[in-house]
């Protein structure tokens, strides 16, 4: 049996229905029953193998939800039509009104915003917390928690959280440790290092075309049936259903997953070097000087390097924004946000993807108007890049010189 992710994924059979080497695309809404009691007993959970209807489950789905428990190592996975699809499902499956969750305080913004704004409609409360801090994480750990958060890199400070130690947690309290691992597939497998729930935006590196959204939950196989439970199910419910086309397409995607990722990494790991060397207060959980370096290298599969993000703090909003708009007319990438593009993609997170975040809040945490988030692409010659790169910081003055203008 195949023990790397990689080829878990490659090695599923799922042969279309004339012998493709693709399976086949369930292109339908709703299922036929050769019998009204299989469609009885279809709605009461009690078979396998039959369809009801594709909010509920398809067979398309179902090829991608392997592809993803294969990925994460879990004993299953359901996907969702977003990232946040999956998040939010999973935090009201868990959640009752009057219940409290500990989460990092540096996560998307998206879902800071569910967790501190929408969900306490329903008088659940959240602790935010720095998550590489284990005992202000246990001593935010009360009555009523039922659950811990985190993402296992950041959004978009890219601090690294302590799988393991979070784990100790959640077991010791009897709650599971619920794990977002966008930004680190195959680099990081959170189930094996003992999260409960793994969660992702499969719209990034998963997916890697930039060509649609979807999410995926990794679990346990009661946990994952549970959200699809017709009468309490959150994935059901809520309806958070992927197109059948849109995951058939994601599954063909994750079978270069490990190539990519080898290249985003190691882009990632040139520029980040190079622009350390040159002054830049520069954040990649690859530099010695990230603070969470030794962590992850001792949580990492090595092979699939220290992931494709990385921030440049050039010291103001006006700098950033100058700085990347020149980028992109120079064709370096793309001012727009998300990740996983073959092309570099850049944005200041402040006031982008993390402005759901209050100013006072993203100061606390460290996340200043100057940071640019960078999602490196795959470019061939990343050598070509960084001299490009550099040379549009000494137009715009943020580099002159041997010295940093900050």
């Amino acid at each position: 049996m195949a023990h790397k992710a990689s080829d878990r994924i490659l090695d599923l059979h799922n042969f279309g229905e004339f012998g493709g080497v693709n399976p086949s695309i369930s292109d339908s809404s709703t299922y036929t029953f050769i019998s009204a009691k299989t469609m009885f007993d279809t709605f009461e959970g009690n078979t396998e193998g039959c369809y009801l209807y594709s909010r509920h489950s398809s067979p398309s789905n179902l090829y991608l939800g392997e592809a993803m428990a294969a990925l994460e190592g879990t004993d299953s996975a359901n996907v969702t039509a977003s990232g946040m699809g999956a998040i939010t499902a999973v935090i009201m499956q868990l959640c009752d009104a009057g219940d409290h969750i500990v989460s990092s305080r540096t996560i998307y913004g998206g879902t800071y915003a569910f967790l501190k704004n929408f969900i306490k409609k329903y008088n659940v409360t959240t602790s935010f917390v720095d998550i590489t801090d284990l005992q202000a994480v246990e001593d935010a750990v009360k009555d009523g928690t039922k659950m811990i958060y985190c993402e296992s890199v950041s959004n978009p400070l890219l601090e690294i959280a302590d799988i393991k130690g979070l784990t100790r947690i959640a077991d010791k309290y009897g709650i599971p440790l619920v794990v977002d691992n966008t930004f680190s597939p195959l680099s990081i497998a959170p189930a094996k290092l003992g999260a409960h729930i793994v969660v992702h935006s499969l719209t990034k590196f998963i997916n890697g075309t930039s060509d649609c959204v979807a999410g995926a939950v990794c679990g346990s196989k009661d946990f994952c049936l549970a959200l699809k439970d017709v009468t309490s199910g959150a994935g059901m419910l809520l309806g958070s259903t992927l197109d059948s086309i849109r995951a058939a397409s994601i599954l063909k995607n994750m079978r270069t997953l490990h190539i990519r990722m080898q290249k985003h990494s190691y882009n990632a790991q040139f520029l980040s070097e190079r622009f350390e060397e040159d002054g830049l207060r520069v954040v990649y959980p690859g530099l010695v000087s990230h603070p969470g370096h030794e962590l992850m290298k001792s949580q990492m599969v090595a092979e699939y390097g220290f992931g494709g993000i990385m921030t440049i703090d050039v010291g103001s909003l006006e700098k950033a924004n100058a700085l990347m708009e020149l980028m992109q007319k120079e064709n370096l990438g793309y001012l727009a946000v998300s990740l996983g593009f073959y092309k570099t993609l850049f944005s200041a997170p402040g006031t982008s993807t993390s402005s759901e975040i209050p100013e006072e809040e993203q100061e606390t945490m460290g996340l200043s108007d100057g940071l640019i988030r960078f999602s490196i692409g795959l470019d061939d010659d990343i050598q070509r890049t960084y001299d490009i790169m550099k040379s549009c910081m000494y137009q715009l003055g943020i580099l002159t010189g041997d010295e940093v203008v900050l």
